[in-house]
């Protein structure tokens, strides 16, 4: 690079830098605010949070969209000679693509959205233990009308909800997303449908009363092992369990308690582990930058369900952890054996809840949730009429009636946390997922050898050179594609979930 195109670009870029590192700080705060929201705060706070909350997010968007980040953003771009692909060259991109999607969001909308949210959360904690969903009715429609408005902030594209998609999942179209899904549901179905021709495994002793506090310590236990940092995290209880960033150095976790499932407090850690671990791999030089966080939320939930599944329910785990566990709860897991705790934690059952639902059925649960999602976007269907439709899905897709809203159309935070858009990542982490294990394993052949030994050391290693580092650096499709040589492919996901399960129902 030139003297003069150095002089020139030094000012502007370092004016770029700060401004963005400040609306970076007013977003994390606004974060903060609800985390505390959703964890510490009293049943009285939530006008508080809320007003709180739209302040917050207010000023993180007008700082961001304000003229002098335009302006110190247009001259960094003419100055700048460094090869694309650099972090300066990525970092520029991604804070152009940011800016221009931002500018057209008017700022009275982000605040508005954020006192509609905050609001819609605390009444659907009230509303979901009511099992009460027309009172929760009046907010999904104002966030529903709400999302419908964003939409047309943007340009006219191949169908209204790619515009939430691309929110979550940048440069992901919903006929994309509906190809996902259209190879996996056949084999899906037709897995479920052969497994439940088979005798039932037995997991009534997952069912026993187990002790909270020791399942949450057993889960610190776990989480550990896996390489989360607890210098730089902390994990908590909430209504739904979820993973929340402000940097690398705190990310904060939580978890809930189900009677009539103890251990879902277990998987439900290991999910949000994956995230965490995700988060704190991320490279400490993007910190308050553009690129600091996640590629997608695709590739994030591609670490949960990495750890809570391919890791965290397979055998060579549970060779080295369940003595452990039958230690802690000897009277629930007494003549226990550890084949029959693989088979039970595996179980394939046709069930109401998705965090609770196996592998083998939790597609079809995202499945049912994006296409109505598709059709509120769209006009196609309404707030009064989502209950009906949700019933009737779930019985067309699962073969159940949910006997109340809380374990139907209730049952998720995401739509009064506005999240529209925002399901169909769980699948596509599914796959990619799948896609990440075989090409490690391709690598390294001793990772179950690893495992038994309780040691995931190797495949955290691996994920933090390949993946964690790079943060926001590259697009997703760009990243599996430097990380398997190949697209997000559905298959290995299938081959995955036929080879396991027809061997654990054998």
């Amino acid at each position: 690079m030139s003297g003069t195109a150095t002089t020139s670009l030094a000012p502007a870029r370092e004016r770029l830098t700060t401004l963005v590192a400040e609306s970076v700080d007013l977003r994390h705060a606004a974060d903060l605010v609800e985390w505390d929201e959703r964890v510490y705060m009293p049943t009285g706070g939530a006008p508080v949070h809320g007003e709180m909350s739209a302040t917050l997010r207010r000023l993180a968007h007008e700082k961001f969209t304000s003229a002098e980040v335009g302006d110190a953003l247009a001259a960094t771009e003419a100055a700048i000679e460094d090869d694309a692909d650099s972090d300066e060259g990525r970092t520029i991109a991604i804070t152009r693509r940011e800016f221009d999607k931002a500018t057209r969001v008017p700022a009275d909308f982000v605040a508005e959205h954020a006192r509609v949210v905050s609001a819609a959360q605390h009444a659907w904690g009230e509303t979901r233990a009511a099992s009460d969903f027309a009172a929760f009715r009046p907010h999904l429609e104002r966030i529903i009308g709400l999302k419908r408005q964003y939409v047309t902030f943007f340009p006219p594209s191949e169908h209204a909800y790619d515009v939430l998609i691309d929110d979550y999942e940048p440069g992901m179209k919903t006929s994309q997303v509906k190809a996902v899904f259209d190879a996996l549901r056949g084999r899906q179905v037709e897995l479920v449908r052969r497994l439940a021709e088979r005798p039932q495994l037995d997991d009534r002793f997952l069912r026993a009363p187990f002790d909270e506090q020791d399942l949450i310590d057993f889960s610190v236990d776990v989480i550990t092992a896996f390489g989360f940092d607890f210098s730089r995290g902390r994990q908590d209880k909430s209504l739904h369990p979820f993973c929340t960033s402000f940097g690398a150095d705190d990310v904060r976790i939580t978890t809930r308690f189900v009677d009539a499932y103890p251990l879902s407090l277990l998987f439900g850690t290991m999910h949000e582990t994956g995230h965490a671990l995700y988060e704190q791999g991320v490279s400490p030089q993007y910190q308050r930058t553009m690129l600091e966080g996640g590629a997608s939320l695709g590739i994030h939930e591609s670490q949960s369900r990495l750890w809570e599944n391919i890791v965290g329910r397979s055998l060579p785990f549970w060779e080295h952890f369940f003595p452990r566990l039958q230690q802690r709860f000897p009277s629930q897991l007494r003549g226990i054996t550890l084949e029959q705790f693989y088979r039970a934690i595996n179980r394939v059952e046709r069930s109401l809840i998705r965090v609770e639902a196996d592998e083998a059925t939790y597609n079809l649960h995202v499945m049912l949730r994006v296409e109505l999602e598709i059709a509120l976007i769209a006009g196609e269907l309404e707030p009064a009429d989502l209950e009906e439709a949700w019933n009737g899905r779930m019985r067309e897709y699962l073969g159940v009636t949910p006997p109340n809203a809380a374990k139907g159309v209730l049952q998720d935070i995401h739509w009064s946390a506005g999240l529209f858009g925002y399901f169909g990542t769980y699948t596509l982490g599914n796959v990619i997922a799948a896609q990440l294990a075989r090409t490690f394993r391709a690598q390294h052949p001793a990772l179950d050898d690893d495992l038994r030994r309780g040691d995931a050391s190797s495949l955290l290693a691996w994920l933090r050179t390949n993946l964690h580092q790079h943060g926001r650096k590259f697009q997703p499709s760009e990243l599996v594609q430097r990380i398997t040589g190949g697209g997000i492919d559905p298959a290995p996901y299938l081959e995955y979930l036929e080879e396991k399960y027809l061997a654990v129902y054998a």
